[in-house]
């Protein structure tokens, strides 16, 4: 998978771990919640998840009391589902939802949850650290009308180029 070339887009722009203007880290962010497998429902195309489609990502605790993040999507191209590893932490305090993720050596890119489903953990809007970096993070693959209404209303008020948005497809292929 190509979720390393943020080490590199990183290094060539400078830190990575900023936040786009307006976008606010969520608070009584609970990590223990959070925990297991969130589909990638909505996002912004980059070079790293350019081509896939069934992307998803399993957070589970590391034993240095980060994450692990493991991340997996297949290749609209061959079929072919590839996973990349990386590691998680906490930016600010832990009940804050701002970490810090990388999928290579000592690059770190920002990791900022700026709205989170707090009674159920259903859905959470992710960003980078600026607005060319957005996700829609399900616990299933597909969210509400409401929630999709939210999450573009909200991500366009912050600047997202809500109109180049891609909406992934998890539906089986043979």
């Amino acid at each position: 998978m190509r979720l390393p070339v943020i080490a590199f887009v990183c290094l060539s722009l400078g830190a990575c771990l900023g936040a786009p203007d307006g976008v606010t880290p969520v608070k009584n962010f609970d990590v223990n919640r959070y925990l297991g497998v969130w589909y990638e429902v909505a996002r912004l195309d980059h070079s790293f998840e350019r081509g896939l489609e069934a992307v998803s990502a399993e957070y589970s605790l590391r034993e240095d009391g980060g994450l692990k993040v493991l991340n997996s999507g297949r290749s609209v191209a061959t079929g072919v589902t590839d996973q990349a590893e990386g590691r998680a932490y906490f930016v600010e305090a832990e009940d804050t939802g701002y970490l810090k993720v990388s999928f290579f050596g000592p690059f770190f890119g920002s990791y900022i949850v700026f709205d989170l489903d707090q009674s159920n953990y259903q859905y959470a809007f992710v960003a980078g650290n600026s607005t060319d970096y957005l996700w829609l993070l399900s616990r299933t693959p597909q969210v509400s009308d409401k929630v999709m209404e939210s999450f573009i209303s909200r991500s366009a008020a912050l600047g997202f180029d809500t109109e180049a948005l891609i909406f992934v497809d998890h539906s089986p292929k043979s």
